[in-house]
């Protein structure tokens, strides 16, 4: 039998399939922020903070998004059914990673800038097993990122509908969730409407 590296493998899945609706159609991952894309930053964040490997999940202008990003050490995974809600790509990011080596995945959302490697690397760091179920707050509210491992997948993805993602598969497993406060390394704001852009540089 292999000997099981100690290290363990934790994916991060960014989130960044939606287009916008309520920003006039602006994709979200092409947002600039500093310059490049928000889809840039995020990836940036997951591989700062210990992810490895990175998928990313795109949907609206996934051409474009791939043409004008630099995905070049990422896995890619166009979600046809990104219109459908968030829950789409969370189970397009895990069903990518299912049957792999990865112990967990971390999932961040492409529009939360304010979420860096630092926060990233705290959720990481609070892996125990591949039953894992750890969440960031922010002053007690829980948010993103949140990491599931492996063998909550297939429950996870179950339950991913419409924009709920993993809302509802969280309420109910509420007390097996490690919280992990980040409101002291992260901002956990959404970019939802156009003065949400104001949080862009």
């Amino acid at each position: 039998m292999a000997h099981k590296q100690s290290i363990p493998v934790v994916a991060g899945v960014l989130l960044a399939a939606g287009g916008g609706r309520r920003l006039g159609g602006r994709p979200k991952a092409l947002l600039e922020h500093r310059g490049r894309p928000l889809v840039e930053h995020a990836v940036r964040a997951l591989r700062n903070g210990g992810c490895g490997p990175v998928h990313v999940v795109l949907g609206a202008s996934a051409e474009e998004a791939q043409a004008r990003a630099d995905l070049s050490r990422c896995t890619v995974t166009v979600n046809p059914r990104w219109e459908d809600g968030m829950g789409s790509s969370l189970r397009a990011g895990l069903d990518a990673l299912t049957g792999s080596d990865a112990d967990a995945a971390l999932v961040l959302l492409v529009d939360q800038p304010g979420i860096g490697a630092e926060a990233v690397a705290r959720v990481r760091s609070a892996y125990r097993s591949r039953t894992s179920l750890v969440a960031a707050t922010y002053d007690g509210q829980r948010g993103h990122p949140v990491m599931f491992g492996a063998a909550r997948w297939a429950d996870v993805g179950a339950g991913a509908v419409g924009d709920q993602g993993a809302r509802a598969y969280l309420r109910t497993h509420r007390d097996a969730i490690t919280l992990v406060e980040c409101s002291d390394v992260a901002q956990a704001y959404d970019i939802d409407t156009a003065e949400d852009l104001g949080y862009l540089e």
